[in-house]
C-alpha cells in the first residue's frame, strides 16, 4: 500500500511467542481455558485488561480460524465440563464465526464489492496526501487518540486484539478519525492472525451502518474506561454515528450444495490455510496418493496477511504437513503457493487426475481454488472440495441475523453428536 507504514516486515517473534504456532499448542490452550468457559466466560468476557491479563476469553480464535482445532472439538471439550446453560456465551461466539461465513457463502458478491471498494480507496491513497498521511498515522498508532493509538501498535506486534477493542478501534477509525472502512478492514486482515474474510468484513460493515439496516456502533469514553479497567478513557471521540450511506445488504441466495468424493477414487489431498486439519473430512477408506499443504493462496490473489502474520500462517502449514503425513502414512509436500503448474506436477507424481480439499468458504482461498480448478480441468484434473459437516448443518440457517440463527444451535449441536 504505498505511502502506508512499512509495518508487515515486523518480525513474527512476538506473535509465536503468544500463539505458538502448533497443534499441540492449540490443544494445551484449549484445557488451560475450558475450567473458564462457563460462568467466568459469561460474566467477564466482555472485560479487555490488556495483554498479559486475558485469562477471562480463550485466546483460541487464530488455531481455530484455521482449523488447527476445530469448532466442533472445541465445544466438546467444553461440554464435558460444563452444562450448556453455563457454557451459552461461550458456544455462541464459536457459532458467530460459523454464522458468518454461512451469511457470506449465500452473498458472495457482498466480498467482491468489499474487495472492489478496498482498492479503489487504495488507489486514493496515491492521489490524496492529507488521506495518506492520516491512515499512515491511524496504523502506526499515531493518531493522538488514547487507546485506539495502543491497539494499532498491539495489533501489529502480536497479531490480535480482544473482541471489544476491534469494535472500538474499527468505530473510531470510521467515525471519529473519518477513515475509509475498508481501509480499517484491510488493516485488520494484513495483522490479525484469525482475521477471515466473513467475520472481518461483515463486523466492519456492521460497525459502519451498512450490515444491519439502522444499526451502527459508537465507541464512548465511558464505555472504554469501564472494559479496558480505565486503562483508557479517550477524548474527542465522535458523539454520533450515522451509517456511512444507505445502504442494505443483498438477500440470501441459493446455498450450493456439498460436493461428494466417488468411492474408490485416488486422491491428492490438497490442504490449504481456511482448514489445516482438513483430512478430517475425507471419508472414510480414501484412497490417498500423497498429500500437499499450500502456506498461500494464488499468486494472482494473494493471501491478504501481512509478513509477519504470514509468516505465522507458513509456520502452521509445515505443522499441518507433519500431522497429515503422519496421519494417513503418506508423504506431505508443503507448496509456496496455490498454482495450478505444481498441483499438476504433484497429481502426475502421485498418478491421479482428483484433488481431494476441505472446501474453503467465500474469499481469497476460495477464489485461487476456483482459478485452479478451472485451469486443470483442461488436463483432465478435477478439484473436489469437501465441506465440513458442521458447516453443512449451520450456514443454511444464515439466512437472517444472527439472533434467529441463535435459536437453531441447541439443534445444531445435538445434530453434530454434542
Amino acid at each position: 500500500m504505498t505511502g502506508l507504514v512499512d509495518t508487515d516486515g515486523d518480525p513474527p517473534d512476538e506473535r509465536a511467542a503468544l500463539f505458538p504456532p502448533s497443534r499441540a499448542a492449540a490443544l494445551e490452550r484449549l484445557s488451560d481455558f475450558v475450567p473458564r468457559a462457563g460462568r467466568h466466560y459469561a460474566a467477564q468476557r466482555n472485560r479487555d485488561p490488556g495483554p498479559g491479563g486475558r485469562d477471562n476469553v480463550s485466546l483460541l480464535s487464530p488455531y481455530i480460524r484455521h482449523r488447527i482445532i476445530s469448532e466442533h472439538e472445541v465445544i466438546a471439550r467444553v461440554l464435558a465440563r460444563h452444562s450448556p446453560e453455563a457454557a451459552e456465551k461461550f458456544i455462541q461466539e464459536v457459532f458467530w464465526r460459523t454464522y458468518w461465513k454461512g451469511w457470506l457463502q449465500m452473498r458472495p458478491r457482498v466480498w467482491r464489492a468489499f474487495v472492489a471498494e478496498r482498492d479503489s480507496d487504495r488507489a486514493r491513497l496515491a492521489e490524496d496526501d492529507g488521506l495518506r498521511e492520516a491512515v499512515a498515522a491511524a496504523e502506526a498508532g499515531r493518531s493522538g487518540v488514547d487507546g485506539f493509538d495502543q491497539w494499532a501498535r498491539e495489533l501489529v506486534a502480536t497479531g490480535y486484539l480482544h473482541n471489544h477493542a476491534r469494535m472500538w478501534f474499527a468505530s473510531i477509525w470510521i467515525f471519529t478519525l473519518r477513515l475509509p472502512w475498508t481501509l480499517g478492514a484491510d488493516f485488520f486482515l494484513r495483522h490479525l492472525l484469525d482475521a477471515d474474510p466473513a467475520s472481518n468484513t461483515l463486523g466492519w460493515r456492521w460497525v459502519a451502518g451498512i450490515q444491519t439496516p439502522g444499526k451502527t456502533y459508537l465507541a464512548t469514553t465511558d464505555n472504554i474506561a469501564r472494559f479496558t479497567d480505565n486503562r483508557f478513557g479517550p477524548h474527542g471521540l465522535a458523539s454520533e454515528a450515522p451509517a456511512i450511506r444507505d445502504e442494505s445488504p443483498p438477500a440470501a441466495g441459493a446455498l450450493p450444495g456439498p460436493r461428494t468424493l466417488p468411492r474408490g477414487r485416488r486422491v491428492l489431498l490438497l490442504l490449504h490455510g481456511d482448514d489445516f486439519s482438513g483430512q478430517e473430512v475425507l471419508p472414510k477408506e480414501t484412497d490417498v496418493a500423497a498429500i500437499a499443504v499450500a502456506r498461500r493462496g494464488h499468486p494472482d490473489m494473494p493471501w491478504p496477511f501481512g509478513a509477519a502474520t504470514g509468516h505465522w500462517v507458513d509456520t502452521l502449514a509445515e505443522d499441518a504437513a507433519r500431522r497429515a503425513g503422519e496421519s494417513l502414512q503418506q508423504p506431505a509436500t508443503v507448496l509456496p503457493q496455490l498454482h495450478a503448474e505444481t498441483l499438476r506436477s504433484q497429481c502426475a507424481a502421485a498418478g491421479v487426475t482428483t484433488i481431494a480439499t476441505p472446501e474453503a468458504p467465500v474469499g481469497p482461498l476460495a477464489d485461487a481454488l476456483d482459478v485452479i480448478a478451472h485451469e486443470l480441468a483442461e488436463d483432465g484434473i478435477e478439484v473436489i472440495p469437501l465441506r465440513r459437516m458442521w458447516d453443512d448443518l449451520a450456514w443454511p440457517h444464515a439466512t437472517h441475523g444472527f439472533f434467529r440463527f441463535k435459536r437453531q444451535i441447541p439443534e445444531l449441536l445435538a445434530r453434530n453428536g454434542l
